[in-house]
């Protein structure tokens, strides 16, 4: 609260009375104050430093996803680019998600749990991870698409999604070896999982490294329908997946920021974030 102006008034009455010319200087002054007060120079800024943003200053595309609370299943995705040194502005129509079966929670990706209200991501929660997130390699069922342009790989009987906490290979995918017992005592085979991987995107959560208890195998993909929340990835329809595949480039380092909407509003000009 600025400082009250009352009493600094009547101490200035106690002083002899000046004559016309100081009168005349004292009110050029105080002129001069007043208008550097309310100079725009002056107002403080929430101008933050492209370094200390979450969202990297080379990325150029952006999914954005959000949703009503931390334990909302459905949300809305919608794309995003910028020019280098330009805001973002969206491409596209919003497109309809569903997130966890539970939620949201705190994830690890390009940013980290710091203690903000929220829970945070663990194995088998049901909560999609919240935060920011470079996306990885694409996958399906097809031979693969020249007109995809992230790296592609074909899902095979032999592939899958490794989720137990204590193997070494936790939260990678890998084509197990058909003539060993796999190393690992849990994992999605993915070539199983239809229609809701034939076409999806891997999410670079808990990957760098993978942390044993804090969530595996997010990805992007096919929904079961907008009714059916997800074990922790982010669905939606197959045109809309197949839409954003199409868009995506590599050479415009993509990510994707995945909030509920408290939490968004929260950080909108600390993290350089578009408005809703």
């Amino acid at each position: 609260m600025p400082p009250r102006a009352g009493p600094q008034a009547a101490v200035a009455t106690t002083h002899p009375v000046a004559g016309v010319a100081d009168v005349g200087r004292r009110i050029a002054l105080a002129v001069v104050a007043a208008v550097a007060c309310h100079s725009p120079a002056t107002r403080p800024t929430t101008m933050v430093s492209p370094a200390a943003l979450p969202v990297p200053s080379a990325a150029r595309q952006m999914l954005l996803v959000v949703t009503a609370d931390w334990d909302a299943v459905p949300g809305q995705l919608q794309r995003y680019e910028r020019a280098p040194g330009r805001p973002w502005r969206p491409v596209g129509d919003a497109i309809p998600i569903v997130v966890g079966r539970t939620g949201l929670a705190w994830g690890v990706g390009l940013t980290q749990p710091d203690g903000s209200p929220g829970p945070i991501k663990r194995e088998g929660d049901g909560r999609s991870p919240a935060g920011v997130f470079a996306l990885g390699t694409t996958f399906g069922f097809a031979d693969g698409d020249p007109a995809v342009r992230l790296p592609y790989r074909r899902l095979t009987v032999l592939t899958d999604c490794v989720d137990d906490p204590t193997a070494p290979q936790y939260n990678t995918i890998v084509d197990r070896d058909p003539h060993a017992p796999p190393p690992w005592s849990s994992a999605e085979r993915m070539r199983g999982v239809d229609p809701e991987y034939r076409l999806g995107i891997v999410v670079e959560h808990n990957t760098d490294p993978a942390v044993p208890g804090r969530g595996s195998c997010i990805f992007l993909h096919i929904w079961d329908g907008p009714a059916h929340g997800t074990s922790g990835c982010t669905a939606m329809s197959d045109a809309a997946i197949s839409t954003i595949l199409h868009w995506l480039d590599p050479a415009d380092r993509p990510v994707l920021v995945q909030l509920p909407r408290p939490a968004y509003l929260a950080r909108l000009e600390s993290w350089g974030l578009p408005p809703l």
